[in-house]
């Protein structure tokens, strides 16, 4: 389970960005999940509560995960389409010149503290 490893990175940005801001007590952490990024959003959330209570600055925190679509584009005719649902394969031409535009981010996108 990497959602573990991830947690304890972002506990490590966590305590970097409290000591800059002299946070004493971080309430919430929203983070910005895409759909294809690797992570699974309920295993990342069972390390999170795990790995809270583990560290005074963010002990109780509530974790908030915004899940974000993952969504290719086509080369060939233009074309956006939810990944996902038809992969790499354009589902309006049948293309495969086509790439991820986003659906692979893993932001932490806003942080409530004293």
């Amino acid at each position: 389970m990497h959602e573990l490893g991830v947690v304890f990175h972002i506990i490590d940005d966590l305590k970097e960005v409290g000591k800059e801001n002299n946070i004493e007590k971080i309430h919430s952490v929203t983070l910005q999940l895409g759909e294809v990024s690797g992570v699974v959003p309920h295993l990342l959330t069972d390390a999170w509560n795990w790995a809270a209570k583990k560290n005074e600055l963010v002990e109780g925190a509530e974790l908030v995960i915004e899940n974000l679509p993952a969504v290719t584009y086509c080369e060939d005719c233009g074309c956006e389409y939810e990944t996902v649902a038809h992969g790499k394969i354009c589902p309006k031409c049948g293309s495969e010149r086509t790439y991820l535009l986003r659906g692979n981010e893993f932001l932490i996108k806003e942080i409530t503290a004293t």
